[in-house]
């Protein structure tokens, strides 16, 4: 499939994923709907748990402000330094995220991941501000994401695959609770992804639970989430993201054609493929 087949194909499920409602079924709850969206609101941070452990959050001494914020409140904007003292991480993660924040302080431009066109994985798909739609059917739950026609599949009501391949998605297995929540479980990611916006790396053992779980009379929807990860992180930990309704449908953007260098400073470069791994 070439790639501008595969592009129009991705923005036709999206158009049919905002013009498609959830079966009226018990227990099934309506995370797709006609004409609308899930928008996470202009913010790329986990909602750090009122207690237990909890992720990555900036180093005090330097809190972070993003464009956003800067908007708001006209304070200088200014790339993620982590705090290194969270209990949630092993000594070898402590030094990259050392590293990373090293870079900051030297003034490069500490862009996410994702800035760069690269899959984010999980649960750090879940941070895209931008945003996204659900498409339900009896078998299967797509997340199609606007921010380059990302797509990740939850497969309903199956066990994990034995064996499984890593993947930068991982293998998503899920089933419906309570009529209004969707409870995914994925395993079988790679280790080329982090799990935040803090570049925090994760081994390949990277084991995630979230419930999205629809609120306020279907106008908001929360995941809230568990990372188990004993090759990186202490302790399992567990965090939550927010996004709103909102009328419109999803639009084309692409990612490697819209982003350049970084003022000189490549973090890493855009993924380039010399042929299809199909």
């Amino acid at each position: 499939m070439s790639k501008s087949v595969l592009i129009v194909a991705l923005v036709l499920l999206c158009a049919s994923a905002a013009s498609w409602r959830a079966p009226a079924a018990d227990g099934v709850p309506a995370l797709s709907s006609k004409n609308t969206v899930w928008d996470g609101m202009g913010e790329n941070e986990f909602i750090v748990p009122k207690s237990g452990p909890g992720p990555i959050t900036s180093d005090p001494a330097h809190p972070y402000v993003s464009n956003f914020e800067a908007a708001r409140t006209g304070k200088q904007p200014n790339f993620r330094i982590a705090d290194l003292t969270n209990p949630i991480l092993k000594p070898w993660v402590v030094q990259a995220l050392k590293e990373a924040n090293d870079d900051a302080f030297a003034g490069r431009a500490m862009f996410t991941r994702e800035a760069r066109c690269w899959p984010t994985g999980v649960p750090a798909m879940l941070l895209n501000p931008i945003r996204f739609v659900f498409l339900q059917t009896p078998k299967e739950v797509w997340m199609i994401q606007q921010a380059d026609h990302r797509v990740r599949r939850i497969y309903l009501n199956v066990p994990h695959s034995a064996n499984l391949k890593p993947t930068w998605y991982g293998e998503s297995v899920g089933h419906y609770e309570g009529g209004d929540t969707l409870v995914v479980d994925t395993i079988g990611m790679n280790d080329k992804s982090f799990v935040d916006s803090y570049r925090t790396p994760h081994t390949s053992a990277l084991h995630v639970v979230e419930r999205f779980r629809v609120t306020d009379g279907g106008r908001m929807l929360e995941a809230s989430f568990t990372v188990d990860d004993p090759g990186a992180f202490n302790m399992p930990w567990s965090a939550a993201k927010r996004w709103k309704r909102v009328g419109g449908v999803v639009e084309e953007e692409a990612c490697a054609e819209d982003h350049g260098d970084y003022f000189g400073y490549e973090v890493e470069p855009v993924p380039h493929a010399d042929k299809p791994d199909f």
